[in-house]
């Protein structure tokens, strides 16, 4: 079982991770609706993995992942995003996100890609 912290400004983006995490049995210790709120949880709640949402008002997914990892470079962060642009997964991979998966969630994508970061 993982503790998970789920970033995305879409709170039906956030149900839908949520049950399929717990589903599988692991715990959402947080939900953050844009990357400013994420960064405070993450401090707070230090999970073993955070989904994080590409594009969203306030602080966008790029920043976040950056700021989180400044912190802690050891953070497992998978992005989330319904836009699948090549060159913005390429980058956000650079700066040491571990995966991408895009929206809409499919159950065995995401837990698919859940099993290789915690494998890591």
């Amino acid at each position: 079982m993982a503790k998970f912290l789920i970033i995305d400004d879409s709170k039906f983006a956030r149900t839908m991770l949520k049950n399929i995490l717990t589903e599988a049995g692991h715990e959402v210790v947080a939900e953050a609706p844009n990357g400013l709120e994420g960064e405070k949880m993450y401090e707070q709640y230090k999970p073993d993995i955070v989904t994080l949402d590409n594009i969203m008002p306030e602080e966008g997914g790029k920043d976040c992942l950056t700021h989180i990892l400044d912190k802690h470079p050891d953070a497992k962060v998978i992005m989330v995003s319904s836009i699948g642009k090549e060159n913005t997964i390429d980058e956000e991979l650079h700066i040491g996100a571990k995966l991408f998966i895009t929206k809409p969630f499919e159950k065995e994508n995401v837990l698919s890609a859940i099993n290789s970061v915690l494998e890591k």
